[in-house]
């Protein structure tokens, strides 16, 4: 962009500016090959608003107050700022080096200022560098992943945005003070989605002013009214319409989203169309872009077609304003969308949602909707999903008002109040969702030994008292610590309360003297089952390597030897918790896996279970999915114990287990039997209690004495008649959005999306032979007959956009994935339940498709709104064969850097000329690269693989392909039997078929072709299979057969042979584990061949070759000796509690590594005794 700007002085410190001659150019190309590019169209359209006049205060070398017409657009005016921010300066004569805080156009941050007086001139030059990195309030924006938690532990291990700000001046000395005859800024930015350090996008942007003349005025200018537009600060505008990676006209904006909408629902009606995903992030745009009163229009346009009316439905969820919360009121007052419609819509807006005060206000009436309440869904999501729209609002705003949290403070004391308990739980988790440190006060009440009067609540509610606190353990540490450590230390309380308590202490990341404390405690602690939580959850964070546990892991390794010589040795039937994670350093980037189980002194079944993960990058730590699964009902089922249960996980205790749960029909009918829960970024979006009715229900639902009334019997009657069915379901999934001032006065933005359609489609026909009559137990002894063809799959888009977007214009880096998935099928089926039989048979493969591919590739792009449907793109890495030598691109290095060109591309199949199929992948990846360049140059460039079914040339024509399984075979066939005498290893009289599989291919009236394998086993004595896989053909003899022998405790051993009769190649597989007194438990395991094809021979002898590097890679040690030619043997042995030795023998070498980390069970506690332990009723120590 160029142009003139001409100031007038209007009065002694306002001065109205004006633009002319202005033109704007693209580059989109390759350096040395394009050039920049007119943009007639853009340039005129730009051009009207600048000529008009701008007005501004200019004091001391401060700009403020712009002033302009009100029908400039805010982006003119943030122009405007890049303009005038080169006459922001400040000159103190008195002083060569100086630092202040000031406003400018990246907000109010530090400057750092040095001068320089031109002894024969006398001018004066000014630099000036911009802290930008530590502004008190910065011109940028973050929007989304409100939930993922700051980490600023992780952001000192690296960034991925560094930016760096300088601006220099040449001042001429005046009578009046100064003239500015030259400025120029410069702005530069390094970005990656990883460590910037790693290698990064780079962007530069620099403007210069260049005094051109100096005349006195003459008239005035017209200015006309103006309106005020604020100081230099940037001022951010339509962020949620402007979306970086599409660019259309968005006049008439209902029309076109109609369209779209009609458009999306016809060409994924039966199958996900992969080439329409892009216009899902078009039709978010144009909804967002729309007045209230186009929803109503298009909801009356589609609320009759069913497909339509879904599609609808879960767009309008990404509106995230005033406008979908309105709209959603007049549904949900009209009742004319459904319980399941309403709860899926709800839930999306409101994690969707943008986050002020005043959305949080309106969302508060759908808590006192009666249509809210008439589901305990529907409710459940309403009251939780309000509870994560608090948590986010308070995530940018400080301190956070209570009155947001208040309506779920009065349901959880209304619900004491009255002492119901299901109100109580439902409160508690929505608390818990909004972590709100103000309601602490309220959730003591509900906490024993804490509550101001004491209370007597069931555990489930007491579990979810205490979870509540989970997210407000990052914001009140100190608090929640208070809290926790007085439960966890109060002995009387139940046990799983103690060690949920001590989930959340940790969680508040204490410091060495809080371990310490509880590291004291346990010493003198006589429950073994907080002991063992406790200990197995000291010692697994011990080993963390996450940023956000540095400290955390120091104090946890102390806590750990002090208490490791006492409790290390403790059982596996107690009490765990397990913590595992990685952390790379170049990619910031890591992963965290936690699983809990929590039992009870009284109970076989674990009290709690809980698995939760996490996501750590570039400085923020994004919880996944979480599930959590509690079991009160089964506790109390099994409370008396097991009769006949011996507890070495044979069939017998399995056994003396289901005959316990035949007699569920004696719980109450008012406690949960099973409750369950599941959290999403930290968020509890779902949770459900099963209680006996539902077991009721269920059980009734396949009894085999149902009869014409009840829903199964429905369901099979619908089946008959032929069934239809099919759902679409698009989702954003990510929305992560920064925003950045720029000296230019254009936005920078980075933003990642991540958008999915998912889709399934069935079509199926059913006919039993003989018809039901009176009972669904018929079924069991009919054939039973299914046709069915259909599809699953899904598409997945993932775009990270960095560059300039404004509604006028984009230019930036773009990468685009796409996955798509599908699969197809078509088949029919046989089924006699009697006769244990199974048939599937399956069309020949007649054209090639696509199970899963990938793509992705980076893009410059450049965009505008006047010609929006010229997309201009150009990969970041050229396919061409340029030089291999080039400068770098930074004009204060001449260093020669070397380009790397790395280009892969191949394609493997495995064909079937039996059943005329066969199955490939390709890929094609093509990279270029720098020597001295890291991480990010792993994803830039282009990539394709794929994985594809295709036909392949068969001996004979297929009709069909017939898969068979039958479990009922009432002796071997023939050709097995004839095998078994031959091989004389399993063919006694005892050996029985227990099923054989056929898998031809079918041909008119030839004889069929394919596999036949039968499987044996010998049930007296040790315990022996055999499968034999035949190869069944006109004149073939090959043949695989596999024996294995188990015994119990000791090993098992697997002859496997195969050829000509079975003759032809021999291995055999040996395992055996051994614990002898005054011995560590061990096990080996051995590979051992006679003969092997030639083909098998040269793979294993390439894998070979990879072994010592692997093995240095795993930290193994190796050492070249002689073994047996003919064997691998391996063996590991538990050296100590938590660490084993590995040892390798190759035939030319040894690898092997001691004491590497691995919780092992023993089974014997040593060294520990306390008197009133409390133990399971079946654990041992």
């Amino acid at each position: 962009m160029s142009c003139k700007i001409k100031i007038v002085g209007a009065s002694q410190q306002t001065f109205i500016l004006q633009a002319s001659d202005f033109a704007f150019e693209d580059f989109n190309g390759v350096k040395g090959r394009n050039r920049f590019t007119a943009v007639p169209k853009l340039t005129e359209r730009i051009a009207s608003q600048l000529v008009k006049p701008f007005m501004f205060d200019y004091v001391g070398g401060h700009v403020s107050n712009i002033r302009t017409s009100a029908d400039i657009s805010d982006t003119m005016v943030n122009l405007v700022r890049g303009i005038l921010g080169l006459f922001h300066v400040t000159v103190k004569t008195t002083q060569r080096i100086y630092e202040l805080e000031e406003a400018s156009i990246h907000g109010v941050c530090p400057s750092h200022y040095a001068t320089e007086v031109n002894e024969e001139t006398k001018d004066m030059t000014v630099t000036k560098v911009v802290d930008v990195n530590n502004c008190r309030e910065k011109a940028a924006i973050y929007k989304g992943l409100a939930t993922a938690v700051v980490d600023d532990a992780g952001k000192q291990r690296g960034e991925s945005v560094v930016s760096t700000v300088k601006g220099a001046y040449t001042v001429k000395p005046t009578a009046e003070g100064g003239l500015i005859t030259r400025a120029r800024g410069r702005e530069q930015q390094h970005f990656s989605p990883f460590n910037v350090k790693g290698g990064n996008f780079k962007m530069e942007a620099t403007n210069e002013m260049v005094l051109l003349s100096v005349n006195d005025t003459v008239g005035a200018v017209e200015s006309g009214p103006m309106q005020g537009k604020g100081n230099l600060v940037f001022k951010f505008t339509d962020a949620e319409i402007n979306l970086p990676i599409v660019m259309q006209n968005l006049e008439d904006p209902i029309t076109k989203a109609a369209e779209l909408i009609k458009h999306l629902a016809a060409a994924n009606r039966y199958q996900v169309d992969s080439t329409t995903s892009e216009d899902t992030i078009r039709l978010y745009q144009l909804l967002r872009a729309m007045p209230y009163e186009g929803l109503d229009i298009l909801w009356k346009q589609f609320a009759g077609n069913e497909e339509q009316r879904r599609w609808f439905l879960d767009m309008i969820v990404e509106i995230n304003d005033a406008r979908i919360l309105k709209f959603l009121q007049a549904r949900f007052q009209a009742r004319d969308v459904s319980v399941t419609e309403a709860w899926q819509t709800l839930l999306l807006t409101f994690n969707h949602l943008q986050t002020d005060a005043a959305l949080v206000e309106l969302a508060q009436m759908f808590l006192d909707m009666p249509f809210c309440k008439s589901d305990v869904d529907l409710w459940h999501t309403v009251v939780l999903s309000y509870g994560s729209l608090v948590y986010k609002h308070c995530a940018y705003t400080t301190p956070c008002p209570v009155a947001t949290v208040q309506p779920l403070l009065d349901m959880a004391m209304e619900s004491l109040r009255i002492g119901n308990h299901d109100d109580m739980v439902v409160a508690l988790k929505a608390l818990g969702n909004a972590g709100h440190p103000g309601s602490l006060k309220t959730i003591m009440r509900f906490l024993p030994g804490v509550a101001a009067t004491p209370v007597d609540l069931p555990p489930r509610v007491l579990s979810a008292a205490v979870q509540s606190m989970r997210l407000i353990a990052a914001r009140d540490p100190l608090s929640v610590q208070d809290i926790t450590m007085s439960l966890f230390l109060q002995k009387n309380n139940p046990t799983e309360i103690r060690m949920l308590a001590f989930l959340i202490l940790f969680d508040t990341k204490p410091s060495m003297a809080v371990v310490s404390i509880v590291t004291v405690h346990l010493q003198e602690e006589k429950n073994l089952h907080v002991i063992s939580f406790a200990y197995s959850y000291l010692k697994s964070v011990s080993r963390s390597s996450t940023p956000n546990n540095h400290f955390l892991s120091t104090a946890c390794n102390v806590a750990v030897k002090i208490l490791g010589p006492r409790y290390s040795r403790l059982s596996y039937h107690y009490s765990k918790a397990m913590h595992m994670d990685w952390f790379n350093d170049d990619f910031l980037i890591g992963t965290t896996a936690e699983v809990f189980m929590l039992r009870s002194a009284t109970n076989i079944f674990p009290t709690e279970i809980l698995m939760k993960g996490e996501f750590h990058f570039i400085g923020r730590i994004l919880q996944l999915m979480e599930l959590g699964i509690r079991a009160d009902g089964l506790q109390e089922l099994f409370a008396n114990g097991i009769p006949g249960f011996k507890g070495d996980i044979s069939f017998s205790d399995f056994q003396a287990i289901l005959n316990v749960l035949k007699n569920w029909e004696v719980l109450p009918d008012d406690k949960p039997v099973l409750s369950a829960y599941s959290r999403a970024s930290g968020q509890e979006w779902f949770f459900a209690d099963f209680k006996k009715e539902t077991i009721q229900e269920i059980v009734k639902f396949f009894s085999q004495s149902a009869g014409k009334g009840s829903l199964l019997w429905a369901v099979i009657e619908n089946l008959q008649k032929g069934v239809s069915w099919h759902r679409t379901k698009p989702f954003l999934i990510v929305e992560v959005r920064y925003f950045q001032a720029t000296i230019l006065g254009l936005p920078l933005e980075i933003s990642k999306y991540y958008e999915t359609i998912n889709g399934i489609s069935v079509n199926a026909t059913a006919s039993i032979n003989p018809p039901l009559t009176e009972r669904l137990g018929q079924l069991f002894t009919s054939d039973i007959s299914l046709e069915t063809d259909g599809f699953i799959g899904y598409t997945k888009d993932f775009w990270v956009y960095y560059g300039i977007n404004t509604e006028l214009f984009q230019c930036g880096s773009e990468f685009k994935a796409k996955t798509p998935v599908a699969i197809p099928w078509r088949f029919s089926a046989k089924i006699n339940i009697a006769k244990k039989k199974f048939e599937l048979d399956f069309p020949p493969c007649e054209k090639q498709f696509n199970l899963l591919s990938f793509s992705s590739n980076v893009y410059a792009v450049s965009r505008n709104i006047e010609e929006p449907g010229l997309d201009k793109r150009t990969p970041i890495i050229p396919d061409s064969n340029n030089e291999d030598v080039q400068k770098a691109s930074t004009p204060q290095s001449d260093r020669i850097l070397t380009r790397n060109k790395w280009t892969q591309k191949d394609k493997m199949c495995v064909e079937s000329n039996i059943y005329g199929a066969g199955v490939c992948v390709e890929y094609d990846l093509r990279r270029e690269f720098y020597h001295d360049e890291y991480p990010l140059y792993y994803f830039l460039g282009y990539t394709r693989m794929a994985l594809k079914v295709v036909p392949a040339q068969a001996t004979t024509a297929v009709d069909k392909i017939h898969f068979e399984v039958n479990a009922g075979p009432s002796s071997h066939p023939a050709s097995a039997q004839e095998l078994l005498e031959t091989l004389s290893q399993v063919g006694d009289s005892t050996s029985e078929a227990v099923f054989n599989v056929n898998a031809f291919a079918l041909s008119g009236n030839k004889n069929p072709e394919g596999y036949n394998a039968v499987f044996y086993y010998t049930p007296e004595g040790a315990k022996k299979n055999q499968l034999i896989v035949s190869h069944v053909q006109e004149n073939s003899n090959w043949k695989i057969c596999i024996d294995t022998s188990v015994k119990a405790s000791v090993g098992a051993t697997a002859n496997i042979k195969w050829g000509a009769e079975c003759q032809s190649y021999e291995m055999s597989i040996t395992s055996e584990t051994a614990h002898l007194p005054g011995t560590q438990p061990t096990i080996t395991a051995k590979i051992h061949w006679t003969r092997m094809p030639e083909k098998v021979t040269r793979a294993c002898t390439r894998l070979e070759s990879y072994i010592p590097g692997m093995a240095l890679l795993l930290n193994f040690s190796q050492k070249q000796e002689k073994n047996d030619v003919q064997e691998i043997s391996a063996s590991v042995n538990a050296s100590s509690a938590d660490g084993i030795d590995v040892r390798i023998q190759f035939p030319e070498y040894t690898v092997f590594r001691q004491a590497i980390p691995f919780p092992m069970p023993p089974v014997v506690l040593q060294g520990f005794q306390h008197d009133n332990t409390t133990m399971d009723s079946f654990g041992r120590a």
